[in-house]
């Protein structure tokens, strides 16, 4: 690089910076989120659960309400009971729905995980709230969309609540202020490779 080229890039970023700054300094506003992850792509759990971790790390309190995934043990449930003075977590589903089969026994498990986490949603005291897997649950209709929308809508002002699963519907995703979808692009379960411990639970 010339030294032309050098005097260019720094003027650049300079603007850049600028520009930046300008942005950063009108956005002062703070509320609380609701945030979806959803899409077809790995990751959804996991970046909630990220959030988790870093809301901890500011001594924030966090609930997590987790609706398909069973009373089997996962990493990321482990590694937040390891927390309790700042999290609660509560496993509700009773496994994916192919595997029970039972639309009604479904439905109950979705009743009782959505008590829980009205619970959560309304405590001022717990500032980030996961309703893991939420999605899969409102797809099927187990739930009242309006409900949920409702519940989520009369939360404290500060509280964050993120949604994750699938097949996000468009009421959920209209009514969110930040929303991502997942893409997948490759995945290993295509050429037979099984979920791994510290990958995918």
């Amino acid at each position: 690089m010339t030294t032309a080229d050098g005097a260019r890039h720094a003027e650049k970023m300079k603007a850049r910076k600028a520009h930046q700054d300008k942005i950063v300094a009108e956005r002062q506003a703070e509320k609380g989120l609701l945030i979806v992850h959803t899409g077809k792509g790995k990751g959804k759990s996991t970046a909630a659960f990220g959030m988790a971790m870093r809301a901890i790390a500011h001594g924030m309190k966090v609930g997590v309400v987790q609706f398909i995934k069973g009373p089997w043990e996962s990493g990321e449930r482990d590694l937040l009971r390891k927390f309790p003075e700042q999290v609660e977590v509560h496993a509700m589903g009773e496994g994916f729905t192919w595997e029970t089969q039972d639309r009604e026994r479904d439905i109950r498990a979705a009743r009782e995980a959505w008590e829980m986490s009205k619970r959560f949603i309304s405590d001022p005291d717990i500032r980030l709230v996961i309703l893991d897997e939420l999605n899969i649950v409102l797809r099927y209709d187990y739930l009242d969309l309006d409900e949920v929308l409702a519940a989520i809508a009369a939360r404290p002002a500060d509280t964050h609540v993120v949604v994750t699963g699938r097949n996000a519907k468009e009421p959920l995703i209209e009514a969110a202020d930040l929303v991502t979808e997942m893409t997948q692009v490759k995945h290993p379960f295509r050429d037979g490779v099984k979920a791994q411990a510290g990958i995918e639970f």
